[in-house]
């Protein structure tokens, strides 16, 4: 499995006019979590463009277990619990308070495709060796 989790702190923005944070703000914090994931595996999103890649969103999924508020300090844990063979799985769960409590949890399914022909490719081999050092 891989795994990071990072820290967002809710801004005044993000929230709407009953102060939750907005219900669609999630799946950029699971952004945020997915990037700065694989940016601790050495993948930057700039990497795997700058390799003909792209790795765009095919399904998005969300559970809102309790609201999240202007200020809070969310930590977004973002992992991959299985070797991608073709589509990249990759679960996300944000907490607070030293998580204890879950906020939102879910799930964002990806697939590579070529840069240019925006055809569906397996993950590349590159992307494969960086991260398969880290599944036991």
């Amino acid at each position: 499995m891989i795994e990071f989790t990072t820290q967002i702190r809710v801004r005044y923005a993000d929230t709407d006019q009953m102060q939750f944070v907005y219900n669609g703000k999630y799946l950029e914090y699971f952004e945020v979590g997915r990037t700065e994931m694989l940016r601790h595996y050495n993948l930057p999103y700039h990497l795997i463009e700058s390799n003909g890649y792209q790795l765009p969103l095919l399904e998005a999924f969300v559970k809102y277990n309790s609201p999240a508020f202007y200020d809070d300090l969310l930590n977004v844990k973002a992992f991959v619990k299985e070797m991608p063979l073709f589509k990249i799985h990759i679960d996300y769960v944000i907490t607070r308070n030293e998580e204890r409590e879950i906020v939102t949890e879910g799930f964002t399914k990806h697939v590579f495709i070529n840069k240019l022909s925006k055809k569906t490719v397996r993950p590349p081999e590159f992307f494969i060796k960086l991260i398969k050092p880290n599944y036991k």
